[in-house]
């Protein structure tokens, strides 16, 4: 893979094939923007085509052995830092200024990138922030962040922000049809992602709104189903198309402009009865808890809190 297979985000690749031209790359890039529309694929990318033996219009040729080993994860100066559990720890972030910290071995550019960076603890932050300050030279440091705004604003002004966008239906149709994950409809997959294939390709949102569709109706009650912060992040966000397809149907009567368009009678039941400006203060109140996830929220008191809501909805019902 390299740049030319990254899909729907042309104006990040011309910026950053622009860099490699003109021999200016930044020593800390923050690649920001929502999950699964190719930010760390194409953060990959970029390091192999720094990197690359035989580089074709500055991308990487995909067949060299510094790009194959990049692929494989196998590349002496290049390394992604992930977190473990809901967290970036410090030991991290020790790691890769270890990495940073030696020379070269094979690469022209040793690569470090940090997948989910908002996750990084406080102390992990603060580690972190030295190494930004004083970059070692001929290095490359990448954050990936779908919450940017989490990241603490020092870090943030010591990198080289380049955004990223959903994709369009068309281009996010392009990469589920690329992919060897097939499925029956794809234009379904494609409105269930909202822009963002890699969702589409990494979840089962069918069998994940499903879910959430029998624990919207159980509540007020049920077993909470959260293991972590992205368990309660994807739950809220099926839970938000939900309401929104409530709301949709009550003012127009019509399922062409629903998102679960394959559910339209099921999303007919659910609203039927009850008053548009109920259904759009829950998801008021949803939104408002999806947003506040970044603070930590106990999934008990949380999960008790959106069974009330529910009640509300249900009540006027």
């Amino acid at each position: 893979m390299s740049f030319k297979d990254v899909i729907g985000q042309e104006n990040a690749v011309r910026l950053l094939t622009g860099a490699i031209k003109r021999g200016r790359i930044a020593s800390s890039y923050l690649f920001a923007g929502e999950q699964g529309i190719g930010k760390k694929f194409t953060a990959v990318n970029f390091a192999k085509a720094l990197n690359c033996l035989n580089p074709v219009d500055f991308d990487a040729c995909d067949e060299c052995p510094s790009c194959k080993k990049i692929d494989a994860g196998t590349h002496p100066d290049f390394l992604v830092i992930e977190s473990e559990g809901e967290e970036i720890k410090v030991d991290a972030i020790r790691k890769l200024e270890e990495v940073l910290s030696l020379k070269a071995y094979e690469a022209g550019t040793k690569v470090v990138i940090v997948d989910d960076a908002e996750r990084m603890n406080i102390h992990a932050a603060n580690a972190f922030l030295k190494t930004l300050e004083e970059p070692p030279s001929g290095s490359l440091i990448i954050l990936v962040s779908s919450s940017p705004d989490r990241l603490p604003e020092t870090i943030r002004s010591r990198c080289l922000r380049i955004n990223f966008t959903p994709l369009s239906p068309e281009a996010c149709a392009t990469v589920i049809e690329k992919s060897s994950r097939k499925h029956k409809d794809i234009q379904l997959l494609v409105r269930l992602s909202m822009g963002r294939a890699g969702l589409a390709l990494k979840e089962d949102l069918i069998k994940e709104r499903d879910s959430v569709i029998e624990a919207l109706s159980s509540m007020p009650g049920g077993k909470q189903p959260w293991g972590d912060r992205k368990d309660m992040e994807k739950w809220f966000d099926t839970a938000l198309l939900l309401l929104r397809d409530m709301a949709v149907l009550k003012i127009t009567g019509s399922a062409d402009e629903l998102i679960n368009k394959d559910i339209a009678e099921k999303i007919k039941d659910m609203s039927s009865n009850t008053a548009l400006k109920v259904i759009i203060n829950c998801y008021e109140k949803f939104l408002y808890l999806r947003n506040s996830l970044g603070f930590n929220l106990n999934k008990a008191i949380t999960w008790n809190y959106t069974g009330s809501i529910m009640e509300e909805l249900k009540s006027h019902a």
